[in-house]
C-alpha cells in the first residue's frame, strides 16, 4: 500500500511504532502489558461490519496518508488484531464460514458460483431464539442467483451476486422479499437502511444484531462523488516483490510466475492496462464511504446511550494482494491474501487501545458473536470465541496459533490452483493439488515477505514432514473424509495473456536431470528420514568426486 517496507506483512516492529503515534504511548503500553481482564459480560447488542477485499493494512492508523478516522477510533478505543486471518480467501466460502462457523470442506460452499445453501444453519438463528432482533443488509453472495431473505434474519436488504456500486436499469434490491429500485451509491444506501432499522425498525426493548455487509471495496472499486479526487497526490509504492526479476521468482512455484501475466497479475490486471497504483487509490477512496458509514453508526450508538451495551466488529472477508509476488486479488495462501483488517470495540468490556497479536480466524467470528450475546455455541462450530483473548482472560501464549487454509480451483479463474496450507505461528507450509509444481515453506519471522522458499532446506526437512502430516490431518472433513469438492465447469474462464507480458515460467532448475542420474526415482518413494540421509550422503559423495 502506501510506502510499505519490504517484508511488510510481518513487520510488527514498524507496526507498533505507527500504533504508538496513533493510539498514544500510554494506552498502547498499558494494553500490551496489562491485558486488562474484565468481569464476565452481560449480553450485548452486536454490529458486525464486513468489508469486501480489504487488505489487512488498509487502515489509517497503519498506512500513512490514509484517512479512516472512524476505523481509527475503533482501534483507539477498542482492540486491534494484527494477526486476523481467513481459512479461505474468497468471498463466498469465507462468508459461509462467518455465517455457519464451519470450514469450506464442511459447509460445501467452495467457490463464488451458484453453490447450494441446503442444510446450512446460519448463526443469527441462535440469536433469534435467545430473543435478539436480527438484520442483514448488503452483499450475501452465496447462491448468487437469489437475493431472497435467508433464515435467521428478521429484516433483510440484499441484491444478487456482487451487486453494483451505482443503480442500473435492471438492478434491484430485495427488501424483506420485495423488489425495490436501488436509488443511489450502494455504500450510502445500505447505511441509510441500517440507520432506519436502528432508529425506527426494531423493538427498542430487545437486544439486536446488525450484519452490515458492504460491497465496497471490491473491484472495480468506485468511490462516492465526494471522494473522487481524494488521494490524488498520495504516493503509492508497490512491494519490492512486484518486480519481474529472477531473484523475486527464485523458489516460487511456476503458477505464480505465470499468473503475473493474467487477469490476476500486474502485467494484465483485469485484462486492462490499469496501473496498480491507481487501482489502490480507488480502493482507498471507496473505503472512505465505508468509514463515513461507520461514523454514522457510532454517532447513533453514542446518541442512543448504548455504547456500553453494544459491540462493533469491523472485519474483512479476505485480504488482497497489491503487487505482492507480481499478483493482485486473493485466493492464494500468501500473507496479503489470508490476513484481514479486524478491530473490535466494546466500551466497558474490552480494553482501549489494545493490540492483540493472537491469531483470530473467520471460523472464530460466529462463536464470539454468540459469546457476546451470552448464547452457547452449538456443537458443530469448528472455531472458538476470541472474546477471552480480547479481554485478557486468555493470554496470547495460551491461544492456539494454527491455521488450516483451503482454496479450491475455480473454472472462472483457472490461474490459481487448489491450495492447501498450514500456518503455525512462525512457519507456513503450502502445497498445491493437481498441478506439477513446487511446495513452499516459509519462516514468517525471518522472512515476513515470503521470499525465501525453505522447502528443500536440509535444516527444515523434519519440519516439512511434520507440517505435511498435520495439514493432511487438519483438512479432514466431517467423518474423517479427504475429498476435493468441485462444481460444474461452464466455460474456459479468463485465460488470456498479454502479448508483451511476462513469458511462461521455466521448470525449476533444481528439477533438471540427465538420463542415468542416480536420483531419478527418488520422487516416487515417500519422504522419510532414512531417504533424506541417503540422499545427503549421495550428494556429499558426488560433490567429492569429479563430475563425469
Amino acid at each position: 500500500m502506501s510506502k510499505p517496507q519490504d517484508g511488510r506483512s510481518g513487520a510488527m516492529g514498524g507496526l507498533l511504532k505507527r500504533l504508538r503515534r496513533s493510539l498514544g504511548v500510554a494506552a498502547l503500553v498499558s494494553a500490551l502489558s496489562v491485558g486488562a481482564a474484565v468481569a464476565a459480560p452481560k449480553p450485548r447488542n452486536v454490529i458486525f461490519v464486513l468489508v469486501d477485499d480489504l487488505r489487512f493494512d488498509a487502515m489509517g492508523f497503519l498506512t500513512p496518508g490514509l484517512q479512516t478516522p472512524n476505523i481509527d477510533r475503533l482501534a483507539r478505543e477498542g482492540v486491534y488484531f494484527p494477526n486476523a486471518v481467513v481459512t479461505s480467501a474468497l468471498c463466498s466460502p469465507s462468508r459461509a464460514t462467518l455465517l455457519t462457523g464451519l470450514s469450506s470442506r464442511n459447509h460445501g460452499i467452495v467457490d463464488n458460483n451458484n453453490a447450494s445453501e441446503t442444510g446450512l444453519t446460519f448463526f443469527p438463528s441462535y440469536l433469534q431464539k435467545a430473543g435478539y432482533q436480527t438484520a442483514f443488509l448488503g452483499k450475501w453472495h452465496m447462491g448468487q442467483a437469489s437475493a431472497a431473505p435467508r433464515p435467521g434474519f428478521d429484516h433483510w436488504v440484499s441484491f444478487p451476486g456482487q451487486g453494483t456500486y451505482w443503480p442500473t436499469p435492471t438492478g434491484r434490491l430485495n427488501v424483506d422479499g420485495r423488489e425495490v429500485v436501488q436509488k443511489g451509491y450502494i455504500t450510502d444506501e445500505l447505511t441509510d437502511y441500517a440507520m432506519d432499522w436502528l432508529e425506527h425498525g426494531r423493538d427498542a426493548k430487545k437486544p439486536f444484531f446488525l450484519y452490515l455487509s458492504h460491497k465496497a471495496v471490491h473491484s472495480d472499486a468506485q468511490p462516492a462523488p465526494r471522494h473522487r479526487d481524494q488521494y490524488k497526490d498520495l504516493e503509492i509504492r508497490l512491494p519490492a516483490s512486484a518486480a519481474d526479476t529472477p531473484e523475486n521468482y527464485a523458489g516460487k512455484p511456476m503458477w505464480v510466475r505465470n499468473q503475473r501475466n493474467s487477469w490476476h497479475g500486474v502485467d494484465f490486471p483485469y485484462h486492462s492496462t490499469r496501473a496498480i497504483t491507481e487501482n489502490t487509490r480507488q480502493v482507498y477512496r471507496t473505503l472512505s464511504a465505508v468509514d463515513d458509514s461507520l461514523g454514522r453508526i457510532l454517532a447513533w450508538v453514542d446518541r442512543a446511550g448504548l455504547a456500553k451495551e453494544t459491540a462493533v466488529i469491523f472485519y474483512s472477508d479476505n485480504g488482497f494482494l497489491t503487487g505482492d509476488h507480481g499478483l493482485i486479488d486473493k485466493r492464494n495462501a500468501y500473507e496479503g491474501s489470508i490476513r484481514v483488517a479486524m478491530v473490535v470495540w466494546a466500551p466497558g468490556l474490552l480494553p482501549a487501545g489494545k493490540v492483540e497479536p493472537g491469531m483470530v480466524r473467520n471460523l472464530d467470528m460466529a462463536p464470539a458473536i454468540l459469546d457476546l450475546a451470552g448464547v452457547r455455541a452449538p456443537a458443530q462450530f469448528e472455531g472458538r470465541s476470541f472474546l477471552p483473548l480480547a479481554t485478557g482472560a486468555i493470554t496470547t501464549a495460551a491461544w492456539p496459533q494454527e491455521l488450516i487454509y483451503e482454496y479450491y480451483w475455480e473454472w472462472n479463474f483457472p490461474m490459481t490452483p487448489t491450495t492447501f496450507a498450514i500456518r503455525d505461528g512462525r512457519y507456513k507450509y503450502i502445497q498445491y493439488h493437481g498441478v506439477w509444481d513446487l511446495e513452499e515453506l516459509y519462516d514468517l519471522q525471518a522472512d515476513p515477505g515470503e521470499m525465501t522458499n525453505l522447502i528443500d532446506d536440509p535444516a527444515q526437512f523434519d519440519r516439512k514432514l511434520d507440517l505435511r502430516k498435520r495439514l493432511y490431518r487438519g483438512l479432514a472433513a466431517a467423518g474423517g473424509r479427504h475429498a476435493i469438492p468441485f462444481g460444474e465447469r461452464a466455460g474456459p474462464g479468463v485465460v488470456f495473456r498479454r502479448t508483451d507480458g511476462a513469458p511462461a515460467a521455466d521448470f525449476p532448475a533444481e528439477w533438471m536431470r540427465r538420463p542415468g542420474d542416480p536420483d531419478l526415482l527418488d520422487g516416487i518413494f515417500p519422504d522419510s528420514r532414512a531417504k533424506f540421509e541417503a540422499q545427503q550422503a549421495r550428494r556429499a559423495k558426488a560433490g567429492a568426486e569429479p563430475r563425469k
